[in-house]
């Protein structure tokens, strides 16, 4: 039997219905007015796959720490951009972590549904693709 009563799934959905999800489009627009688009995959998938041009990348386990100024970990990046486009590969990390950011107090923040692989199915340029 196992000891999980809400899936991933059902995390990811919650999330959503709590946060805003931009399409590819948008997510440009905003990257081109100045949002700072923040991966969050893992080191080893950025060298994989390659990355947004211009994008941050923040592990996803450190997330919190990085965005919290009473943190040691800090990043100023991350809190004097005027808006965080979160991404990871298909979108759900993206969302869950979208979902935290609110509850830390962000107010604008979003995450590009699909991810990374809804923005190489629109055939926006990649940097460092090893493919």
């Amino acid at each position: 039997m196992s000891p999980v009563t809400t899936g991933y799934a059902q995390l990811v959905a919650q999330a959503e219905a709590e946060i805003r999800t931009l399409s590819v489009e948008e997510a440009r627009a905003a990257q081109s007015s100045g949002a700072l688009l923040v991966d969050l995959r893992d080191v080893r998938e950025i060298k994989r796959e390659g990355k947004i041009p211009d994008s941050y990348h923040v592990p996803r386990g450190m997330l919190e720490f990085w965005v919290d100024p009473d943190c040691e970990y800090h990043h100023e990046a991350l809190t004097s951009a005027d808006q965080l486009v979160l991404y990871c590969n298909l979108g759900w990390r993206s969302a869950l972590a979208a979902k935290t950011l609110k509850d830390m107090g962000f107010t604008n923040v979003a995450h590009i549904g699909g991810g990374l692989a809804a923005w190489k199915d629109e055939g926006c340029p990649i940097e460092g693709d090893s493919t």
